[in-house]
């Protein structure tokens, strides 16, 4: 095997959720890019139809809301009916959180925000790990955030939230190391989306105001992150579990 060829997923069914765009959309291409057959998970219909367009073959669009249950189960069997068991999984869904601190967010607002991205990465994960165990392993990846390890202003739901999928991923990792399923937290730093638009009004005065936190002075952009996510998918990372990648520019070096 050459080394191009550890970082094929040729032969294996992905599952990624948030598929609709941004990151999740990214790494949805970039797993089919490296052979692999991607079930695109999205609350949006359309969106998640667009990502499987984008990828043309050996995508399949699924309608789930990932913070019930019934969705999820629903969600996973038919990705495995038409791929077979999943051997990567990527949690990429995520809630838009408020800014402001803890007094500026309802119970409503905080609650939300972890069903989404908390309960919905333990359900997803629950929900896959029986085929995976049985195919004899495989890669599950919780897209958390820089602001795991580090605060940020006005970001209590997100910093924790985000915090809590890097220990997520280390406990799942401890107990699944057995079943040949490594568990990875793969970390982003500040990556031009629309989610930075909904945060700062438009692109440009994102670049402004998160780029020079950066040590390379610039936002992220979506591919980047996909790439990374195709290395911990693939056999390039063997050796790797229990593991935050941080993919962040610099952001958390200084």
């Amino acid at each position: 095997m050459t080394t191009l060829d550890t970082f094929s997923l040729a032969g294996k069914a992905a599952l990624v959720t948030g598929a609709g765009g941004g990151i999740g959309r990214a790494i949805a291409r970039a797993f089919a890019d490296a052979g692999a057959a991607v079930a695109c998970v999205d609350l949006n219909s359309d969106a998640a139809k667009m990502t499987c367009e984008a990828i043309a073959k050996g995508a399949l669009p699924v309608v789930c809301d990932v913070s019930k249950e019934a969705d999820v189960t629903e969600a996973v069997k038919k990705a495995v009916d038409a791929f077979g068991p999943i051997r990567v999984l990527v949690n990429a869904a995520a809630a838009t959180d408020q800014s402001g601190t803890i007094l500026d967010l309802s119970r409503a607002e905080w609650d939300r925000v972890f069903a989404v991205n908390v309960t919905g990465a333990f359900l997803m994960s629950r929900a896959v790990l029986p085929t995976m165990i049985a195919a004899g392993g495989g890669s599950i990846i919780h897209i958390a955030s820089q602001l795991g390890r580090v605060g940020a202003p006005a970001r209590p739901a997100y910093c924790a939230i985000k915090g809590a999928l890097i220990q997520f991923a280390k406990a799942m990792a401890i107990d699944h190391a057995a079943q040949n399923i490594r568990v990875n937290t793969l970390s982003p730093g500040a990556v031009e989306t629309q989610r930075l638009v909904y945060r700062y009004g438009d692109m440009q005065k994102a670049r402004d105001v998160m780029g020079p936190k950066h040590l390379l002075k610039r936002l992220g952009q979506p591919d980047e992150i996909a790439r990374a996510a195709v290395f911990l998918a693939s056999d390039a990372s063997s050796f790797v579990t229990g593991s935050d990648m941080l993919v962040d520019g610099g952001y958390t070096a200084v």
